[in-house]
């Protein structure tokens, strides 16, 4: 997922994933990836000048790691799902999904360890930056002491599922995302095809399985999340050294070889596993579709963890953090998957469950799939269902932006959740966890403040459906554009700002700012509205559940507010009366 203090666009832009050979003397032009934009198509970009190099010895790979075999028919379930896109376009997404609206997510792992944001596993290794230069002074040189060392620092020594899985139920959570791996490679669960995983390795825990049964203990649905197919691509600046410095040309450790830990805590695992550099550098772009190309072992073995993770938790949801799927086009494993679960939920339910949550996606693919917009919302209503993935920070714990208190507000986020629900849409927040495993205070004051206002206005979230029109107000013209498409997640909005849903014969309207006067005017809602042509009967404010005064004209509805403001963000009401909704879609 996205830097914070440097936005993944610009990265891709700008760092040198065509990584370099292990001796500074032996420097390769800088390949780029193209921006990771669903709505853009990926592609690589133009090259920078070379940097003159001298001649340095040819590179020796260590060798790739050995397969673990699968049994036989592994990866494939019976059902009628063919992994083909003709078949699986056969797909609904459940009412659960539909239902839900707001998932919080654990965006956790042993990138989290270090507290300094997202994407460290990669940083560390880009000499002169500032990830590199802390770890250099927090943890040694990256020679000596790699990514795979920060992962056994990592213990989890705070984390209590249930505990945490209580507190975003309360905020109004009805699904939980736990992240099964990152970009970095890591297994968060007892992976039978990485033996770099949280059981073996670093917290010595089953990371997902506690996030599950907690989850489901709490009657909450579980979604998995998977980002751990670009390691190839992503790890390539650990093939590199320093430019100068007393370590220059000293490779650091993203070609070693399982021979090389013998005496060491890592001895008996293979660190080309987890960094997969047993490879020449390359160029790629989002999609991994470069030169040269992703190993086939590599590929299925990522096939096999994902139908491990399957097999051992059931998610209600699976999210890939890729354009369509992963490894698409230049593989099938992502058809192969969506076929696996697809029937294999269908076999455990009787009725088909499952959602897989994806970006990048055209119309065609959406009958298959559920669209994912990242730090993103859609500009407009959507006739399918679809979900905006955000971070009230960083992705990964960032103990910078704890320290300057710039968490997204629960106002914020309130008015965020409102406009995604009125466009048929869901929100996977993620709260991000430091390495110990408990929210910091702020975050936790984030969860009180979002289950004060859930508390007041869920009855108008929860089991909606869209209305005739999503919205009315400034906002709905003026849309800066979003991190990776869409519209902008966080925006400015005003009290001529309104949002629609409606719940049976109910219609609920929700004013984004509380009026200096007093009044609110809902024009969607005039007298002789196409939307609202029959009579409104009553309007009540959530929370304080008594009629307000009201009158209506060709203007609009026009609301009178109580002196004394209810509640403090995105104000919800209960609108009743014959022929204002229409058959749910």
């Amino acid at each position: 997922m996205k830097k914070t203090s440097v936005s993944r666009r610009d990265f891709l832009k700008n760092s040198a994933l065509a990584a370099g050979a292990v001796a500074a003397a032996r420097l390769v032009p800088a390949g780029l990836r193209a921006a990771e934009d669903p709505n853009a198509a990926a592609a690589g970009a133009a090259q920078p000048a070379a940097v003159p190099a001298a001649t340095a010895a040819p590179i020796n790979y260590p060798p790739a790691p050995a397969p673990i075999a699968t049994s036989p028919g592994f990866g494939v379930a019976p059902g009628p799902f063919q992994p083909t896109w003709e078949s699986i376009s056969n797909y609904q997404t459940p009412d659960w999904f539909r239902d839900a609206k707001f998932g919080i997510w654990a965006h956790w792992g042993p990138q989290c360890q270090p507290e300094q944001g997202d994407w460290y596993a990669q940083k560390m290794y880009q000499f002169g930056n500032q990830v590199y230069k802390f770890h250099v002074e927090k943890y040694g040189h990256p020679s000596k002491f790699g990514f795979k060392d920060v992962v056994n620092e990592w213990k989890a020594e705070e984390w209590d599922p249930e505990h945490l899985i209580g507190l975003y139920k309360r905020a109004g959570a009805k699904y939980f995302a736990a992240m099964a791996n990152h970009h970095d490679n890591f297994d968060m669960f007892n992976s039978k095809f990485q033996p770099w995983n949280s059981v073996a390795v670093g917290p010595k825990k089953d990371i997902v399985g506690g996030w599950a049964r907690a989850t489901r203990n709490a009657g909450l649905r579980l979604s998995l999340t998977c980002h751990g197919d670009r390691a190839w691509s992503w790890y390539q600046d650990a093939q590199k050294s320093d430019l100068s410095g007393p370590l220059a040309g000293v490779p650091y450790d993203g070609l070693l070889s399982k021979a090389d830990g013998k005496g060491l805590w890592w001895e008996g695992l293979d660190p080309q596993d987890y960094y997969a550099q047993y490879h020449p550098p390359g160029r790629y772009p989002w999609t991994q579709s470069g030169s040269p190309p992703l190993a086939k072992a590599y590929s299925e073995k990522f096939f096999n963890r994902i139908i491990d993770l399957i097999d051992q938790h059931h998610p209600d949801l699976l999210y890939f953090d890729d354009t369509v799927l992963p490894i698409y086009p230049s593989t099938d494993i992502g058809l192969r998957i969506a076929a696996y679960l697809y029937n294999t939920n269908l076999a455990r339910n009787g009725k088909l469950e499952a959602v897989i949550a994806t970006k990048g996606l055209n119309p065609d693919q959406r009958r298959a799939l559920l669209l994912d917009v990242e730090r993103g919302v859609t500009a407009g209503a959507e006739a399918l269902p679809w979900q905006t993935d955000t971070c009230i920070g960083s992705w990964h714990y960032e103990k910078s932006i704890f320290d300057q208190h710039k968490y997204k507000t629960a106002s914020q986020v309130a008015q965020m959740l409102v406009d995604i629900v009125s466009k048929n849409g869901n929100l996977q927040l993620s709260v991000p966890l430091p390495g110990r495993g408990t929210p910091d205070a702020d975050e936790l004051k984030f969860l009180a403040d979002l289950t004060v206002w859930m508390d007041r206005n869920g009855e108008g979230i929860f089991a909606t459906r869209p209305w005739k029109t999503y919205g009315e107000g400034p906002s709905t013209v003026a849309q800066p554009r979003g991190q990776f498409g869409g519209a902008r997640d966080v925006r400015p909005y005003t009290a001529q700002d309104f949002r629609y849903v409606q719940k049976g014969e109910t219609l609920y309207a929700f004013a984004m700012g509380w009026p200096a006067d007093g009044k609110l005017t809902l024009t969607a809602l005039a007298q002789g509205s196409l939307h609202a042509p029959g009579a409104i009967d009553r309007v009540e404010l959530l929370g304080l559940n008594e009629p307000l005064k009201f009158t209506r004209d060709s203007t609009g509805l026009v609301l009178s507010l109580p002196e004394t403001k209810v509640g403090d963000y995105a104000y919800g009401f209960r609108v009743s009366g014959p022929g204002l909704t229409s058959a749910s879609t």
